[in-house]
């Protein structure tokens, strides 16, 4: 008779990150890039240390600060090595809350582990693969959070209104029946995804465009490559970010380059809306 093998319990991360179901608002890979930036007091510095690449660092920073009520890491001008990025005191208390609660998480997994080797080999296979299902990672480049400001119906749609930051909002088009299964309604907490490639980038001179949602800023960033550009424009006093995918020609026919003025516009039926429960 062949011996029963024993089934293995299912493998969990070791570390603490704090997820949405459609994306990583908070990694421990985060927390040490803010740990660094506090450290050293420049953002290069900070990602060679992670390490991480200069362009990861600063996606990793324009998500969370897009997402965190408050700017996580700010930029500083002036001193010995004229100006650099710190972490905000807001960004600190974020980081002391976080490496508490990993504590707790670790904790939990030591007690789970026994847990999982006791389950049934068919039970293990389909909590893992459930784990793998709510675990999905969104990959639209822009993410934004906030609350439900307005709801106007219509026969079909709604064109849902959501706060990004102080007076600014973003506008969606969804349908009624998601509107009632998510649960969205006026106050309720809701996260915004859009993907670069629907955002228009005009210069910022009072052009006119159809577009539900426009946001002037200035660009902080272009990362360009041999086809298409990616740029990113601070909005919102420079408290929040987008960045558009644009090809290298109209870069160059567009004149842009980091501090200039520009306007990022995109439709309400290109904003994709989740649920923050």
């Amino acid at each position: 008779m062949r011996p029963s093998r024993r089934v293995k319990a299912p493998k969990t991360a070791d570390r603490f990150g704090a997820e949405s179901p459609l994306g990583n608002i908070l990694t421990d890979r985060r927390i040490k890039l803010l740990e660094q930036i506090d450290r050293h007091g420049s953002i290069s510095q900070a990602a060679k240390a992670v390490p991480m690449s200069y362009k990861a660092a600063w996606d990793g920073i324009d998500a969370m600060n897009n997402l965190a009520p408050r700017p996580l890491v700010e930029r500083t001008t002036g001193g010995r090595h004229g100006g650099g990025s710190s972490l905000t005191n807001y960004g600190r208390r974020l980081i002391a809350c976080h490496r508490a609660l990993e504590l707790e998480y670790r904790g939990a997994l030591d007690r789970l582990s026994s847990q999982f080797g006791e389950a049934d080999g068919a039970d293990v296979v389909e909590f893992r693969q459930l784990l793998k299902k709510i675990s999905m990672k969104a990959s639209a480049r822009n993410q934004f959070a906030g609350p439900v400001v307005a709801i106007k119906e219509g026969p079909v749609d709604c064109e849902v209104t959501m706060r990004v930051d102080g007076d600014v909002t973003l506008t969606a088009i969804v349908t009624k029946e998601s509107v009632e299964s998510l649960g969205i309604a006026k106050g309720v907490e809701v996260l915004a995804f859009v993907k670069s490639s629907s955002i228009v980038l005009l210069d910022d001179s009072g052009v006119r465009i159809s577009a539900r949602n426009r946001f002037s800023g200035t660009i902080s960033r272009i990362h360009d490559g041999p086809v298409n550009a990616e740029v990113s424009l601070e909005f919102a006093e420079g408290r929040r970010v987008l960045a558009a995918v644009i090809t290298h020609d109209s870069l160059r026919a567009m004149g842009l380059k980091v501090g200039s003025r520009a306007m990022a516009a995109f439709k309400a039926s290109s904003v994709f809306l989740v649920a923050n429960e």
